[in-house]
């Protein structure tokens, strides 16, 4: 059963701060009827399909929970989210996401409403599990192995919740029931870190050893997706464990755990990567590229993130949208387009520096940094390595043209459902006719973009459905991610290895770009560099940054030291735009490496401590 066939009614129950979503999934209305306790037993839990329902119900209501993280990467240094489309009271519109700060400073103490979203997922996935349980107790044998693998989808969903709640805010109360009062958990403390951890990894081993290798339907998972979290989760923690977590004040880091996590971690992504014949999209190849300023063949990065991908073995586990009419769509152009997208609003954007990270497909590194300059300035359009000159951007990263536009490139204007024919971009020419080479245009509108540069990531480059009637499966674990976590995880404790440079070549294959070369793996330090730099443009926009940032550590080495005079961002025009951490001090520091505990919850649970940068 797929999304598009769910219907959208959300029931929100009490849960710490008052939220447990109760989504259904089907034309089957669970939702008419008060869910207690004796009315699941008497009425609903009958019937293996009874269970199929409540998992898609679990499913629906954990997807709005991560289907928007690319606001996230507002937390780097690469991307601007300006705002969120996201609208206080509707779940579908990822309201979890409203009120977040997503600058790269200062966000930490704003993510309340997620806190209290999360447990609504948790217990949504306990609502699964524990009635499932109570099944399993009562069932013919032949219904078992089905009612497993249900549980199994079940806990790696709250797994996949729970490994969230701690890479935010560390030590969080530990749930594995169905509350029904806020009594019942009014009193709960903060388990340790290791201790949740502990219930995660088991809740994604289980996952592995019931789910089928292939997952058995559109939007569901299988065991490749509990093998990618369970080593994300064991990397994860392989970081803490050996950068250290200073904010967490009840967190010891140990050297010896941190090798044993990462070569865990390893082994699951080694799993991952040779046990299911999965394969990147389309081969990894980087297919065809148009000349500058046309966008009618991209390279096959760009289709990687369109409906065309769905269901491609390079997405391990995604969330399905449904698509037009069937409230159940994503809004991904809403977000990264402008007005002239079907009164888009380009919520999130890309900063002007992600452009210097992507490489020359001729050398393989670097090219030489591109030059802010006024177009007013004569010569401006033409001078070598001018950011406003479109000839600056040739010879670049596939990956680039298919994940940001510059002046004069061009994607697909619509209103009403119907194409408006090319639409160039030209910063801060907003809405204006041009003529190039002979040809009328009207230029891209949108004045979200502060940088010079707007998406094409995520950008759908036709016609006929609603910025809000989206139908791609949003992913949330991919194969290029496991390929560079592989690397990741062996480089730490064994240095560059010869499997995992050719992992990291061939994500960098998909941008046209050639192997590294012999200086980028002489050394771990030197190989970490690499595999960062696929991390930024490979995953550029998919919510991953913020967590990379925090978990290695990086925000001095980004940002500079405390007090000190901070950076600044730019746009193609030379003008200073934004400034971060001027003068900020360590404690704005910590703050940033671990999330507040929301006061209204302490406020309602005495027992709820607080992360000591907060304090």
């Amino acid at each position: 059963m797929t999304m598009k066939k769910m219907n959208s009614k959300i029931l929100i129950v009490s849960v710490l701060s008052g939220l447990m979503l109760f989504a259904s999934a089907c034309v089957k209305d669970l939702l008419e009827q008060e869910p207690t306790t004796e009315l699941a037993a008497n009425v609903f839990w009958k019937t293996e399909a009874d269970a199929t329902f409540a998992l898609q119900g679990a499913y629906s209501s954990i997807r709005p929970l991560f289907d928007r993280d690319y606001y996230l990467d507002g937390h780097g240094e690469y991307f601007r989210t300006r705002g969120t489309s996201a609208t206080s009271g509707n779940l579908r519109l990822g309201d979890a996401y409203h009120n977040g700060n997503y600058n790269p400073s200062g966000y930490a103490g704003s993510f309340d409403k997620m806190y209290r979203y999360l447990y609504g997922g948790v217990n949504r996935a306990n609502y699964v599990i524990e009635n499932v349980n109570k099944m399993m107790a009562t069932a013919k044998p032949e219904a078992i192995p089905n009612l497993q693998l249900i549980l199994g989808e079940a806990r790696l969903l709250r797994g996949i919740v729970y490994f969230r709640l701690i890479s935010m805010w560390g030590d969080v109360p530990y749930i594995n029931k169905v509350i029904y009062d806020n009594s019942e958990v009014s009193g709960l403390s903060r388990a340790p870190i290791a201790q949740v951890k502990d219930s995660i990894m088991a809740d994604f081993t289980y996952a592995f050893d019931k789910l089928p290798a292939k997952a058995s339907a559109t939007g569901r998972a299988g065991k490749p997706a509990a093998l990618a979290f369970r080593g994300k989760l064991q990397l994860y923690w392989a970081c803490w464990n050996k950068f250290g977590w200073p904010e967490l004040d009840t967190f010891k880091p140990d050297a010896n755990a941190a090798e044993v996590a990462y070569n865990g971690a390893a082994a699951d992504f080694n799993k991952v990567i040779n046990d299911y014949g999965l394969t990147l999209f389309r081969g990894g190849e980087p297919g065809e590229i148009d000349s500058l300023g046309k966008a009618e063949k991209l390279p096959n990065y760009y289709y990687l993130f369109t409906p065309l991908a769905n269901n491609d073995p390079e997405i391990i586990m995604g969330f399905t949208h449904g698509g037009t009419g069937t409230a159940q769509g994503e809004e991904l152009m809403r977000d990264v387009a402008g007005r002239s997208h079907e009164g888009s609003q380009c919520w999130v954007s890309p900063r002007y520096e992600i452009a210097d990270r992507y490489q020359s497909t001729i050398t393989g590194d670097f090219a030489p940094k591109l030059v802010p300059m006024n177009p007013a300035t004569a010569g401006a359009r033409t001078a070598p390595n001018s950011a406003v000159n479109p000839a600056s951007y040739r010879n670049r990263d596939y990956r680039m043209k298919s994940s940001i536009m510059w002046d004069y490139e061009v994607s697909v204007g619509m209103i009403s459902l119907k194409s408006t024919g090319w639409c160039p971009f030209i910063y801060k020419t907003w809405n204006q006719p041009v003529n190039i080479n002979g040809v009328n245009y009207t230029t891209y509108n949108t004045d979200g973009s502060n940088s010079g540069y707007v998406l094409r990531k995520f950008l759908r480059n036709y016609a006929g459905q609603g910025r809000s009637d989206g139908d791609y499966n949003y992913p949330i674990m991919r194969l290029a991610d496991v390929y560079l976590m592989y690397a990741e995880a062996t480089n730490a404790v064994k240095g560059p290895q010869a499997d995992a440079i050719a992992l990291v070549d061939k994500v960098r294959r998909r941008g046209n770009l050639p192997p590294l070369k012999a200086d980028k793996i002489a050394s771990s330090a030197a190989f970490f560099s690499a595999i960062e730099q696929e991390r930024i443009v490979e995953l550029y926009g998919e919510g991953q940054r913020g967590f990379d940032i925090r978990r290695w550590r990086a925000m001095e080495r980004i940002w500079g030291a405390p007090l000190t005079e901070g950076v600044w961002r730019i746009d193609t025009h030379g003008a200073n735009i934004d400034r971060y951490f001027q003068n900020v001090s360590e404690r704005v520091y910590q703050q940033n490496y671990i999330f507040r505990i929301p006061p209204g919850e302490r406020d309602r649970n005495p027992n709820l401590t607080q992360n000591t940068p907060w304090l």
